[in-house]
């Protein structure tokens, strides 16, 4: 059995965004050799998430809307107890709860094995400091 674990990091320069990691996703695969077998894809942070969906923008502006009236970020220390610790960001790890934190795709042929418009997603909910996702690769 072959295996290959690498990582992405990010940084991004706002407190929410979506990036389509897909195009990264395949390069891994390509480089492991792997066949068949799967991918898994974590978020190694507990204010970020992987997950797989449509890449559509008005789409990934309607999770930022949706997620922001689930979990409205408020630093008030009296709104999330979370924020008692004297951080800011009880949103964010509701946000990643809601989004999950990884994904498993099948790799068929040398490729990942999608349904119709399905792509993964790094999903950051506290952003402005670097962050990495683990990308691990197993299979024949």
């Amino acid at each position: 059995m072959k295996s290959l674990t690498e990582y992405l990091t990010f940084n991004l320069p706002s407190k929410m965004a979506f990036v389509n990691i897909t195009p990264q996703v395949e390069a891994i695969v390509r480089r492991s050799g792997v066949k068949e077998g799967l991918v898994l894809c974590n978020s190694m942070h507990i204010t970020s998430s992987v997950f797989i969906n449509d890449d559509e923008a008005g789409l990934h502006h309607d999770f930022g809307v949706w997620l922001e009236q689930l979990a409205p970020f408020n630093p008030d220390p009296n709104h999330y107890h979370h924020n008692r610790t004297g951080e800011d960001n009880a949103d964010a790890h509701l946000k990643r709860q809601i989004m999950g934190r990884e994904v498993v795709v099948a790799i068929t042929n040398g490729r990942l094995d999608f349904g119709p418009w399905e792509q993964i997603f790094y999903g950051e909910f506290d952003g402005y400091r670097p962050k990495r996702v683990l990308v691990k690769v197993i299979g024949e």
